[in-house]
């Protein structure tokens, strides 16, 4: 993928992950960041447990970027809240 389609497809996978986990977003940049992270987190994750990853700008891509961006955000809320 280019990386037009992934700063794309963070953006929305970070702005619907931060949607799920806490209600508002973390700023356009930290939802770009946190969404991208967790587009490659998901990816990992997926191919761990012997799922496709992330195969281009499509759905399903989204959605295993959404699910790894969720859980990306879960952790960075469990940190932010520690120190």
């Amino acid at each position: 993928m280019s990386i037009l389609a992934w700063v794309i497809l963070g953006l929305i996978a970070g702005f619907i992950g931060s949607k799920i986990v806490n209600r508002s977003g973390q700023g356009l940049f930290m939802d770009i960041a946190l969404g991208i992270i967790g587009a490659i987190a998901g990816g990992f994750l997926f191919s761990f447990f012997g799922a496709t990853g992330i195969t281009g700008l499509n759905l399903y891509s989204l959605l295993v970027a959404i699910i790894g961006s969720v859980a990306v955000l879960t952790i960075y809320h469990l940190v932010a809240r520690r120190s």
